[in-house]
């Protein structure tokens, strides 16, 4: 059984996950983890199936979601693994200010830089104001209060607020 990525990026319209994921179940693909999003008014899914069929069936079974131009889909086979597992503890990073570039950059590199892995990242812009909603694991050994007090200061420099709070597991 292959493990397949499968990307589909376009102007949004309704039913392109009802169609992707129809395609695929056809097929005989599971679906095991997804993410599906609109971006600036565009459809953006990536999503992992395990599948019996080849790369290129697959690929072929979803070429009418791209007919016309709007979307653009893509297979690709990823290597069997054991799913990661969380490094620690789940905490929960957000950001809300005015927009400017960098944000994203200075905030995840202290997480990267106290040895936390990003899990999950959504950022959003509604008119001036920018927001940042990350899932993030730390390690056990990580000093949670000193990574919060460096991302303040972070925020501080950037014009912006943020924050760091531990999250019940089973609310992620």
């Amino acid at each position: 059984m292959a493990l397949l990525a499968v990307t589909v990026i376009g102007r949004d319209r309704p039913g392109i996950i009802a169609e992707a994921t129809g395609l695929l179940a056809g097929l005989g693909a599971n679906l095991e983890d997804s993410s599906m999003t609109l971006l600036r008014g565009h459809f953006a899914m990536v999503l992992v199936a395990s599948a019996d069929a080849a790369t290129d069936q697959v690929a072929a079974a979803l070429a009418p979601l791209a007919a016309g131009g709007a979307l653009d889909v893509a297979v690709r086979e990823m290597p069997v693994e054991d799913p990661p597992r969380g490094i620690g503890a789940p905490y929960l990073l957000s950001v809300h200010g005015g927009d400017r570039p960098g944000i994203v950059s200075a905030v995840t590199a202290e997480v990267a830089a106290a040895g936390g892995n990003v899990t999950d990242l959504t950022t959003r812009l509604s008119g001036d104001l920018y927001v940042v909603v990350a899932e993030v694991d730390l390690a056990a050994a990580a000093d949670a209060g000193a990574l919060g007090a460096r991302l303040a200061a972070v925020g501080a420099e950037l014009g912006v607020q943020v924050s760091l709070r531990p999250v019940e597991p089973d609310l992620l």
